[in-house]
């Protein structure tokens, strides 16, 4: 049976959350403000938490900051309630490592659904929790101040298409991709998206923008099933100010970064489409394909590519179809397979 500490200053409230969960085989563990709520899910250690944000004592985000700084519960689902449902205090929320945000008045499904999507999403990682990010703290070997980052860092699961953060956020985290594929993007004033990078398991995110002190320029959001982990922003900025090695590290990271950004936005502004549509596959290639496979194939949207590429979705459409025809790749669905990649690199037009 999976336990729930539910977090409430309302009574009646408290009490009709906690009957629908009962009810639904949870068993509820209740505090009446943030600050018992936070020695029961010391004490307890849930499975999920529910907590309410306008509360007496300490508010929702400051039992969030409090469950987020301790290592035997960062890694617990957060799914706030509350009354209030403008986007600022939804994005403040979710920008400290919320995982989900219930709006009141909310109905019993919602409320189950929410539940029920983060507990099976926990379930679906539980196995490789922890590898990936372990593995980069092994392939430091001399860096030892990085193991306090594995001990400070929170773990998050995200679905398909959902936001990590969004453009002028103002930063908490550097993220390290435990497992699947992340992309960051600007939009227009006409609602147009770019694709500005692709990430995958083993990259950080976000870092950038921690060390130059300031809000997003870019949004970030999840291109399939995605486990990060959060690393506190002071935690980094203090290793990486008192670490040369973490320091070069970083540097070295940025550095090509750069570098790549500089070439693409050289092809960006002179490339034909199609070229253009062939360097974007091949960059897609690069990022994501394993080194024991034959062909590279990949699922991804026709809009995720056309803002990879910088133009409309029918243009995208219309040239994979060319590709198709010619015999550079085969399509089936949104599923794209690379067949002859000497042709895609030696395109000139």
């Amino acid at each position: 049976m999976n336990k729930i500490v539910l977090i409430e200053d309302n009574q009646d409230m408290r009490e009709n959350i906690k009957e629908i969960l009962e009810l639904a085989d949870y068993e509820v563990f209740e505090a009446k403000n943030g600050k018992v709520g936070v020695e029961l899910i010391k004490e307890v250690i849930p499975d999920l938490i529910l907590c309410d944000i306008m509360m007496p004592e300490l508010d929702g985000y400051g039992v969030l900051y409090m469950v987020s700084k301790n290592p035997k519960t960062a890694s617990i689902p957060f799914i706030f309630l509350t009354a209030k449902s403008e986007r600022d205090d939804f994005r403040k929320g979710m920008n400290m490592g919320a995982d989900d945000y219930l709006t009141k008045p909310f109905d019993d499904t919602q409320l189950l659904g929410a539940i029920e999507k983060r507990l099976e999403r926990i379930k679906t990682f539980s196995d490789k929790e922890d590898i990936s990010f372990n593995n980069f703290i092994k392939n430091v070997n001399g860096i030892v101040e990085l193991e306090n980052l594995a001990e400070s860092k929170r773990i998050k699961k995200y679905s398909k298409k959902d936001t990590i953060f969004y453009e002028e956020d103002t930063p908490n985290f550097l993220y390290y991709i435990n497992s699947g594929k992340v992309k960051t993007y600007k939009m227009n004033k006409d609602g147009k998206e770019l694709v500005t990078n692709l990430y995958n398991t083993g990259d950080f995110l976000g870092y950038k923008t921690l060390i130059k002190d300031e809000a997003y320029s870019e949004s970030a959001s999840a291109l399939e099933d995605t486990e990060l982990s959060l690393i506190p922003k002071q935690d980094f900025l203090n290793l990486l100010f008192s670490s040369k090695e973490v320091s070069m590290k970083f540097i070295k990271i940025l550095a090509g970064s750069i570098d790549t950004r500089q070439e693409e936005l050289l092809n960006l502004a002179y490339d034909t489409v199609r070229k253009r549509v062939a360097d974007s596959l091949l960059k897609l290639e690069s990022k994501y394909k394993t080194e024991d496979s034959d062909q590279f194939s990949i699922s991804i949207s026709r809009d995720d590519l056309a803002s990879m590429v910088g133009t409309a979705t029918e243009s995208v459409i219309r040239t994979l179809s060319e590709f198709k025809q010619d015999g550079y790749i085969t399509i089936k669905g949104s599923n794209i397979t690379i067949l002859q990649k000497d042709k895609l690199q030696n395109f000139r037009f």
